[in-house]
């Protein structure tokens, strides 16, 4: 682990009694979770200003706001001043075209590091995700922060992260004066989420694959505000710039599965995989069967810089399940895609068994294509 907290502060900031922080996405999400972190520190020594950065105004009263596009070059104006610039204005959609979606994430990273660089902001912070370091039933749990990544091509948000990887490794090459950080979150939960997590456990049963044993580890999306405020303040760079953050441990299958209330079916791995790629082929699973491998597959991660810096989560997994199965209420989902209670009535009906209802069968296929095309 590597701190800077006991070296002298950047004097880019004209105030001396701390930091001017800047966040992407400020009006939403975990960008507005993170400023109202930030605010309360101000006047501490350790803040200085928190500059709030969104293409609109949020609601929050306090910080300085700076309307822009995070994607418009302008975007360097916005960060006169500023020591250190965190973004969070990332799409994690489910429902964004993925093209469109990797358009955005890799420009909106590109634009803040290339902006940082040009007004000599001191350092960036980015966030991506643990899975970067891949889902594998080999995998050691924990594994190590400082792992080798598992590189990730195709459509998928995995490969959204693999590119804001090396998009920080290429500026850490191409601007020495700047120091970024990249922040890798256990897989998220909190209100408002919908992602390929959520959708799971808001199907009729839980996938398993034979002979794989499944660890949970998630992040509340408070936790990951509190997390880069505390990198922030006490300028962690990690291991190879790199900072996990997650929840302590990790939830066994068993044990997630008696908190949701849900029971599992196993399946194999060529009939899981395969199905959830053809299903995706035909556009009615919105994620390809590459981003199955993390609900099936252990990925679970050891965040020892936050850990050993003396930073804890407020949420355990147990915890933070629970806050996810809160946010699916009223929802049901088949492959990966939010349906209403007929369709996961008609599906549940026309199966043949457990592993059919939740991954599809023929009919399924047909009745959603139906169900889209009406």
């Amino acid at each position: 682990m590597s701190t800077r907290s006991d070296q002298v502060r950047p004097q880019h900031s004209a105030d001396s009694n701390g930091l001017v922080v800047a966040v992407t996405g400020a009006a939403t999400g975990v960008g507005r979770i993170l400023v109202e972190r930030l605010m309360s520190a101000v006047g501490s020594g350790d803040i200085a200003q928190v500059v709030a950065i969104d293409e609109n105004r949020g609601d929050l009263d306090g910080p300085v706001w700076r309307v822009v596009d995070v994607c418009d070059p302008r975007l360097a104006d916005r960060l006169d001043g500023v020591d250190v610039v965190v973004h969070t204005a990332d799409d994690r959609s489910l429902e964004t075209a993925p093209r469109r979606r990797r358009t955005h994430n890799t420009l909106s990273a590109r634009t803040v590091l290339t902006a940082a660089a040009a007004q000599r902001v001191p350092r960036a912070i980015l966030v991506t995700s643990t899975m970067v370091y891949g889902a594998d039933p080999a995998n050691a749990v924990p594994l190590p922060e400082d792992a080798p990544l598992v590189p990730e091509s195709g459509a998928g948000l995995v490969s959204d992260f693999t590119e804001i990887e090396d998009l920080a490794a290429l500026a850490r090459r191409a601007h020495p004066g700047l120091s970024v950080t990249v922040v890798r979150p256990a897989p998220l939960v909190g209100p408002g989420l919908d992602t390929l997590l959520t959708r799971h456990f808001a199907a009729p049963r839980l996938l398993t694959v034979k002979g794989s044993a499944q660890e949970w580890q998630f992040c509340h999306v408070e936790d990951l505000a509190d997390a880069l405020r505390f990198v922030v303040v006490h300028r962690l760079d990690g291991k190879d710039g790199a900072v996990a953050v997650g929840c302590a441990g990790s939830l066994a299958q068993a044990d997630a599965e008696e908190i949701a209330g849900l029971r599992s079916f196993e399946v194999p791995a060529n009939l899981a995989f395969g199905a959830t790629q053809r299903l995706h082929r035909l556009g009615i699973t919105p994620a390809p069967a590459g981003e199955l491998k993390f609900l099936v597959y252990p990925c679970v991660v050891d965040c020892a810089t936050l850990r050993e810096a003396g930073w804890r989560p407020s949420f355990d997994n147990e915890a933070a399940l629970g806050a996810l199965l809160e946010s699916r209420t009223g929802r049901h989902a088949l492959v990966g895609r939010n349906v209403g209670r007929k369709e996961v009535t008609v599906t549940a009906a026309s199966a043949a068994g457990a592993a059919v209802a939740a991954i599809g069968t023929a009919a399924t296929v047909r009745y959603l294509r139906k169900r889209r095309k009406g």
